[in-house]
């Protein structure tokens, strides 16, 4: 048979049409799918065992979490077993940071699977933004004086870490955690984000009124900066452990399901 222009230009737009209704389908799909994939990382003088009450509640609730366990040493590293981390995830993931990790999250949540992002008491730094200096425009927490250097490793003393890191914990509990605190690299602090994840992600942040670690207000700023749904809770820099509830509400939130 032969094949006149006409033909061909109805079967061109015929298949084109095709192709756009089969990608329309699948846009669909995929914004119709349930998130059930959660990647969390710890911070500084902690390890991934810090989401332990987190993780249970969300695994109730149906969602796959996984703790990733990151060295501490540089930024860099933290970014790279998080992306390890996220490359195991089939399908769209929640990326949530506490402290420290708030640097982590704002540099990997641009990764396609990334849908949203939760702060918990976390630094939330622009694209190469120094976070010291900004840290500095907002009175310094008293657990910046805590920190004993030994070997190019810093701990926090037992009398800060009780005090002013696990404030709201049982003192039992509180110096289990202490006597786990993973030590940090002296150049865990050097490094800067290049992008800001948040700038393009939806956010959400957990502030901790009675943080001794990281100053409250800074958390405030940083939340409003990047526009994020916040909540407050009348917790020390350990909301995660001492309100496990409220957090994993938050981040079933982000996962657009609702509380166990």
């Amino acid at each position: 048979m032969m094949i006149t222009r006409r033909t061909f230009s109805r079967a061109l737009a015929a298949g084109m049409a095709a192709t756009l209704l089969t990608g329309a389908h699948k846009a669909r799909a995929q914004t119709g799918s349930k998130i059930r994939n959660v990647v969390l990382v710890h911070g500084a003088y902690a390890d991934g065992s810090c989401w332990s009450e987190v993780i249970g509640i969300l695994q109730q609730a149906g969602l796959n979490a996984t703790a990733v366990q990151h060295p501490l040493t540089t930024l860099e590293a933290g970014i790279e077993a998080t992306r390890r981390a996220i490359a195991l995830q089939d399908g769209p993931t929640v990326l949530v940071g506490h402290s420290f990790a708030g640097m982590i999250v704002t540099e990997t949540g641009i990764d396609p699977k990334i849908s949203s992002l939760v702060y918990v008491a976390a630094r939330a730094p622009d694209a190469d933004e120094d976070y010291t200096a900004l840290a500095k425009n907002f009175p310094a927490p008293p657990a910046s004086a805590g920190l004993v250097w030994t070997g190019g490793f810093g701990k926090l003393s037992e009398e800060v870490f009780l005090r002013d890191f696990a404030g709201d914990i049982s003192r039992e509990k509180a110096r289990i955690l202490y006597a786990v605190q993973a030590p940090i690299s002296d150049k865990l602090f050097a490094g800067k984000t290049t992008q800001a994840a948040w700038r393009s992600k939806p956010s959400w942040y957990a502030i901790s009124t009675e943080d001794r670690t990281i100053n409250p207000d800074l958390e405030r700023f940083m939340a409003k900066r990047m526009s994020a749904k916040t909540i407050e809770l009348k917790a020390s820099h350990l909301s995660l452990i001492s309100h496990p509830h409220q957090i994993a509400h938050l981040i079933l939130e982000a996962a657009g399901r609702q509380s166990a």
